[in-house]
């Protein structure tokens, strides 16, 4: 079984970040926007940023999205324009309806249910041929529970999973991944685990934090040839998932981009 590298994109802005919202203990701060449906300046710097980035390459990507993005006009407007200008080079995946982090709550299968079915309702309207049943859990926050709804809902990907020690809580009360990926495996869900070096996270904030960075960008570069999932998938390939943020690509003044192979 040959492998590929499959690299993804999530869409989250500063008021969807575990400290501002979604979070039973983490958010305690407050972001301070005049909107809800407002875009902050960096985001609006990252769109730019990742527009000069998709015009320097060809590689197939996978943006994961929030609906309740939509709910602002601009954004909607610049994917529009990116889904047309690049067509199934851009694959659109569910990052949730508003980034709430789920596993972190108490079980809550209703809430869960309603919010995929409005999210799945919101990004087939917005994008169309371009969206996969694929799903990311907002902040990799994802349970066993879980599965079975996603399933329900018609995913057949699941990619929330980051196999690290370090970040375990995230997995619900039993707190651990070999649960949440069998639970997937039961309701016939495939899991794509993100990439770690040494068991620690190397995928998202681990690009740009002390030490883990070093890791980070050496292990993306000996990653395999980027392909589109689609590819992977009709091929039986071995996976390699990376993924970022697109806040990141208001870094440098809008020339960051990742340390791909």
């Amino acid at each position: 079984m040959s492998g590929s590298t499959w690299i993804s994109i999530d869409f989250d802005d500063y008021r969807h970040l575990p400290k501002y919202s979604g979070h039973p203990t983490r958010s305690k701060k407050t972001h301070q926007t005049s909107d809800n449906k407002e875009l902050s300046a960096d985001f609006l710097k990252g769109l730019m940023g990742l527009e000069k980035w998709l015009n320097s390459n060809e590689h197939p990507v996978t943006f994961f999205i929030i609906a309740d993005l939509f709910e602002n006009a601009t954004f909607a407007k610049w994917l529009h324009k990116i889904l047309t200008q690049f067509s199934q080079r851009v694959t659109v995946g569910n990052h949730g309806l508003t980034h709430r982090s789920w596993s972190a709550w108490p079980q809550d299968t209703e809430g869960f249910d309603n919010a995929l079915a409005e999210s799945n309702r919101i990004l087939l309207q917005q994008c169309g041929d371009n969206l996969r049943p694929w799903f990311r859990a907002p902040a990799g926050y994802i349970a066993p529970w879980m599965a079975p709804i996603l399933a329900k809902n018609g995913f057949k990907i699941d990619s929330s999973v980051n196999p690290s020690w370090l970040v375990k809580r995230k997995a619900g009360k039993t707190k651990s991944w070999a649960q949440v990926v069998q639970s997937m495996n039961d309701n016939k869900i495939i899991e794509i685990v993100w990439k770690t070096k040494w068991t620690l996270p190397i995928n998202g904030p681990a690009l740009h934090l002390p030490i883990l960075k070093v890791i980070a960008n050496s292990s993306w570069k000996s990653s395999p040839e980027i392909d589109s999932l689609d590819n992977c998938l009709k091929h039986n390939r071995q996976v390699t998932a990376l993924y970022w943020h697109l806040l990141d690509h208001a870094r440098k003044d809008t020339t960051w981009s990742p340390p791909l192979p």
